[in-house]
């Protein structure tokens, strides 16, 4: 066997160092601005307390009369799908002419405690799909639900199919015990922790705080993957500091990692206890605003579209809506890579936004 040459090693090192030399200029040379996310012009068209909505700005001539109304959940923020500009599902969509809005629930704090999810989806929710109809002039609009927003669309389209021409939903959990059918390592770690919980542990946890704290579910996210968030500034960081696109697109990332709002308390109860624990939707259990969420009230066409390698958010448990719906027009649209390569992977970027604007065009 070889004897490695010192000059050899020598070289390494003076690369690394190199490296290192040329990423501390980067780094120290970088501004906030150059690290902005959402950075996609749109105006502010409605507000009501904390809730607001804003209209992009078209990129190309519209091509679909519907407006699209992108609906984020409360864990996160819906700015993952305009992250940064080359690998933007707002600007693809605009570019092949959607008319596209956006609702943002602002920051919850402990005066928000009492917000239920009725308040939000058969409050907030309701009234910008009002805000977005009358500005359209059209009588129907299309919901784009995203993760826990997923699930607020749904419900809204079971509550309110008139006014919804289309829903597609991304990364949704709809079976939030069908984790179980595919049994994947390192899948489903939430819904197996959630279930594993007391629920009168949960509102200790959130009585204490108010609400469920956005910190606290970053640490719980980053549990999920704990070799990944043990390496990601040592290793991943090393291996792009001297690149200053791949730089910047690694620290949007991380900003938009950081940036997680506390969840309203009373509707954070709702969510684990009703949906996590007792599996309501998919039994069709649910109630919101005092109405019973059946699913077989969906009747307008639905695009479900779910990461193959989503260990947050499995696709057995996206998936099982397909039967339980009141429409024949159900389709899935299955992307490569996990919960959050469906909207900034290279391999997306080519089927997410065409296959929404394909779907949205035949039933326009």
């Amino acid at each position: 066997m070889a004897t490695p040459s010192p000059t050899a090693g020598l070289g390494a090192m003076a690369t690394f160092g190199t490296k290192l030399a040329t990423g501390a200029r980067l780094l120290g040379k970088l501004r906030d601005e150059q690290v902005r996310i959402a950075a996609t012009e749109k105006d502010l068209v409605w507000q009501e307390d904390k809730v607001t909505l804003h209209r992009f700005r078209p990129l190309a001539e519209q091509r679909i009369r519907t407006p699209v109304l992108i609906c984020y959940g409360l864990i996160g923020r819906w700015t993952m799908a305009d992250l940064q500009p080359d690998r933007s599902l707002v600007q693809n969509l605009l570019k092949l002419g959607v008319d596209l809005y956006v609702v943002d629930w602002g920051d919850p704090s402990r005066a928000d405690r009492w917000l239920k999810l009725d308040d939000y989806i058969d409050g907030y929710l309701h009234d910008a799909v009002e805000q977005v109809a009358r500005a359209a002039g059209t009588a129907q609009v299309n919901l784009l639900g995203i993760c826990e927003g997923g699930v607020f669309t749904t419900c809204f389209a079971s509550l309110h199919p008139g006014l919804v021409r289309t829903m597609t939903l991304t990364i949704t959990p709809i079976d939030f015990h069908a984790d179980t059918v595919e049994s994947r390592a390192g899948h489903g770690f939430i819904n197996i922790w959630t279930r594993s919980l007391a629920p009168e542990d949960i509102d200790r946890l959130i009585d204490a705080n108010g609400c469920l704290p956005g910190t606290f579910m970053g640490a719980v996210f980053n549990q999920m993957t704990p070799m990944r968030t043990l390496t990601k500034y040592n290793l991943d960081l090393l291996d792009v500091v001297d690149d200053e696109q791949k730089l910047l697109n690694f620290l949007r990332m991380e900003k938009w990692i950081a940036d997680r709002p506390d969840h309203p308390g009373e509707a954070a109860k709702q969510w684990l206890k009703h949906l996590y624990q007792e599996n309501r939707l998919i039994r069709n259990e649910l109630e919101i605003a005092g109405r019973r969420v059946d699913l077989g009230n969906v009747t307008m066409p639905v695009l479900n579209v779910y990461a193959k390698d989503d260990h947050i958010i499995p696709p057995a448990t996206s998936r099982a809506i397909g039967p339980k719906l009141g429409t024949a027009d159900y389709s899935e649209l299955a992307l490569p890579g996990g919960h959050v390569g469906v909207f900034v992977g290279g391999r997306s970027q080519a089927l997410f936004a065409p296959g929404v604007a394909q779907f949205l065009a035949a039933r326009d």
